[in-house]
């Protein structure tokens, strides 16, 4: 399964209400592909406030994301949780919308064992049909998916790439070690250009809402052999991709967006909107 070497990681848009704003998911999606070239989009992760969404109001989302990609681009489903019975659950429902892959978050909160982990990933995979990846995002979760715990994963025949927001250390020790075809991605926009050059795939981002044409630019360069050219552009986005997580995502990302004329809404609490201030700075990112 190719996801591409650019995956948003897709804001939900909101009404003035808080509630989905379902007018505004195609827009998004088109915006998304055309505009800013993402080869692949994450619907209902933690970008898009997947933890205060219901499970109705996934399903409906995802199943919209399915129908308005129309196969423009590769969609993944968030459909992991800190119970493994409710992922296993929800993830059969999922696939039945006939989505590209799922996208599991490691156990939140409750801080399994690396077998617990291992164990809990490897019965939602044997679940399902559907191409699994991983998703390894120890500053949220309180646990991190150890290397050799996911390369063990990777041995299953449909856990087929990870999304893993630690060090490149890391995410080399995955490159060395995991199962032939497994595909590793950054999950941090920073990592990008460093990911990349120790062999991953890409990057699943944020900040590819409002730069992705760029960082599809800097890959391509980097992967044609003009270091020279991705390093300068890496540089030029570093304070975009470092800006936008300054306060809680999604907020700045959001506000990134209105100013871009694509209004997604505000962010469902205990999130909240991003102050005048930090405005005026995400404003800065951009001038």
């Amino acid at each position: 399964m190719d996801f591409g070497r650019v995956v948003t990681a897709m804001v939900t848009p909101f009404d003035d209400q808080l509630q989905v704003n379902w007018d505004q998911v195609e827009p998004l999606i088109n915006y998304l592909i055309e505009e800013q070239q993402s080869d692949s989009l994450v619907i209902c992760g933690t970008t898009g406030e997947a933890p205060t969404l219901t499970d109705d109001e996934k399903l409906k989302l995802i199943e919209l994301s399915v129908r308005y990609s129309r196969g423009r681009c590769k969609i993944i489903a968030g459909t992991g949780s800190n119970d493994t019975s409710h992922t296993i659950h929800f993830s059969q429902k999922v696939e039945k919308l006939g989505v590209d892959g799922l996208l599991i978050v490691a156990p939140y909160y409750n801080r399994p064992s690396q077998e617990g982990l291992f164990q809990h990933f490897k019965a939602v995979a044997e679940s399902v049909q559907t191409a699994v990846i991983l998703y390894n995002v120890p500053g949220r979760t309180g646990v991190n998916l150890d290397a050799d715990t996911t390369v063990r994963l990777s041995h299953i025949s449909n856990i087929v790439a990870t999304k893993d927001c630690a060090n490149t250390d890391q995410l080399t020790r995955i490159l060395n070690e995991a199962a032939p075809g497994f595909l590793v991605y950054s999950g941090d926009d920073s990592n990008a250009l460093p990911a990349l050059a120790v062999g991953c795939q890409g990057i699943i981002s944020v900040a590819s809402h409002v730069i992705g044409k760029e960082m599809q630019s800097m890959i391509k360069y980097y992967l044609e052999g003009n270091i020279q050219q991705a390093a300068e552009l890496h540089r030029k986005l570093h304070p975009v991709f470092t800006g936008i997580f300054r306060v809680p995502s999604p907020a700045p990302i959001k506000h990134a967006l209105a100013l871009k004329g694509m209004e997604t809404g505000g962010v469902r609490l205990p999130l909240v909107r991003v102050s005048e201030q930090e405005g005026q700075f995400i404003q800065s990112l951009f001038v």
